[in-house]
């Protein structure tokens, strides 16, 4: 699989294979210097988020608006095969019409050709684990290692958002990201390893109505919002697993009055009971998950007291890992 992280160069440019000359592509023919090949690529998703809110005003450039990624060890994969001719692309499964307008539009930038697109996930769709943005930078990835480009990031969160808020599930590691307007505030580090033991209370959610349909929050709690990612800037890089727990059981109290979790307050007392490291939610999704440290001496024993503790609300819960280093 194709690990491509998108390239720095202007975004004008769309940069040849190594040994090449940069050039600009039109937008109106196929060079005869590309060769069609397929590709594979992926892109992992993220477990809600660590943290989600507002900054206060002025506080950062452009929207308030914030989150922070906790990437997981779980992925969507893209495979693109080019066709000659064709500035279409047809995707598989065929509901998944924001991969195919992603692909369509990259295409058209890098002046190639259309193609097939055929996508599978390990993600959940609706559920605040990333689905639709590991999607499209898979499907991103893929297009530009068929036509071996390196595609500067700026234009692939353009283009993102042009479809919907996406997570920052391109860039590896953790990082805090305006998902209203795809763009990067920070890259905080590497996530220890954790485990979450999530469950899902039901339905789903879409995050454009979602998004459209949040309010706005208070001057206070947007202070304690810039509080907790000034914190989390400190205890991602030192691998700071407790603060880390109690950074994302913050978040998820400050979000319930927006976006109410039916078993949150369970989640929250099984945590307690088995000195888990604390709760996190998919802000957007319907995902909650109780945080493990890994590497902890006692981990086995605290997953199964965790796993015990919530089997009376949910029978069937899962068990995340999170990754470093996600591309």
């Amino acid at each position: 699989m194709y690990h491509q992280t998108f390239d720095g160069a202007d975004a004008a440019q769309i940069i040849a294979e190594e040994g090449q000359q940069p050039r600009v592509h039109s937008s109106d023919a196929l060079h005869s210097s590309d060769t069609l090949h397929s590709s594979d690529a992926l892109c992992c998703g993220t477990f809600g988020e660590l943290l989600q809110g507002q900054l206060p005003v002025g506080a950062v450039p452009r929207d308030p608006h914030f989150l922070v990624t906790m990437p997981i060890a779980l992925f969507a994969r893209a495979h693109f095969m080019p066709i000659a001719g064709t500035r279409s692309v047809t995707v598989y499964p065929s509901h998944k019409v924001k991969a195919k307008r992603l692909a369509e539009n990259l295409v058209m930038a890098l002046g190639a050709s259309g193609g097939i697109l055929l996508l599978q996930s390990e993600l959940p769709e609706g559920k605040g684990l990333a689905s639709s943005s590991a999607d499209l930078v898979a499907a991103a990835r893929s297009i530009a290692c068929c036509f071996k480009r390196r595609v500067r990031t700026s234009l692939i969160e353009k283009l993102m958002a042009e479809i919907e808020p996406s997570d920052g599930v391109m860039y590896p590691g953790v990082v805090a990201y305006q998902q209203r307007a795809c763009s990067l505030l920070s890259f905080l580090g590497q996530m220890p390893p954790l485990a979450i033991v999530g469950i899902d209370q039901g339905g789903t959610v879409e995050t454009v109505d979602y998004d459209q349909r949040r309010g706005e929050i208070s001057a206070s709690h947007r202070a304690e919002y810039h509080q907790l990612l000034d914190r989390a800037r400190i205890a991602i890089p030192q691998g700071d697993t407790a603060t880390i727990g109690r950074i994302a059981t913050a978040s998820a109290l400050l979000h319930q009055e927006r976006a109410p979790k039916e078993h949150l307050n369970s989640m929250l007392k099984a945590s307690e009971a088995t000195d888990a490291l604390g709760v996190i939610v998919a802000h957007s999704g319907t995902m909650i998950g109780i945080l493990l440290d890994r590497m902890a001496a006692d981990f086995p024993r605290k997953l199964r007291s965790v796993l015990a503790h919530v089997s009376p609300f949910d029978n069937s819960p899962k068990i995340y890992l999170t990754m470093t280093g996600c591309r």
